[in-house]
């Protein structure tokens, strides 16, 4: 995946909620790439099978595994068979960590990367 890299940044000014706040300073400023589409897709497949929920259930890159009704044994299982489908092994301090989808995609693809 590749990664922007933006120099000389001295501050960035972030309208939230339709406020503008002050400049915050920043020393670094980065910016990657989310996972491909086809990743988020093989991860939403496996997060349905490891859930039993239908084929048509609305799921994005965003869904958060608890929002799906996954509970922590759910959650290793997804684990496990994301291991299994991408040929890659996931640290147990990772995969506490991951709480949607695209956040499971994106570490597949870390992971992807250094093999």
């Amino acid at each position: 995946v590749p990664v922007s890299k933006i120099s000389n940044v001295r501050s960035v000014s972030l309208p939230i909620g339709g406020r503008s706040f002050p400049s915050l300073k920043a020393r670094r400023f980065q910016v990657s790439c989310a996972a491909k589409k086809e990743t988020v897709d093989k991860v939403c497949q496996i997060v349905r099978k490891q859930l039993a929920l239908p084929d048509d259930a609305s799921m994005t890159g965003e869904s958060k595994f608890a929002n799906l009704e996954a509970d922590s044994l759910d959650t290793v299982e997804i684990v496990m068979g994301l291991e299994e489908e991408f040929g890659i092994s996931v640290e147990e301090e990772s995969a506490q960590s991951i709480t949607t989808v695209q956040e499971a995609a994106d570490m597949i693809e870390k992971l992807i990367e250094k093999n």
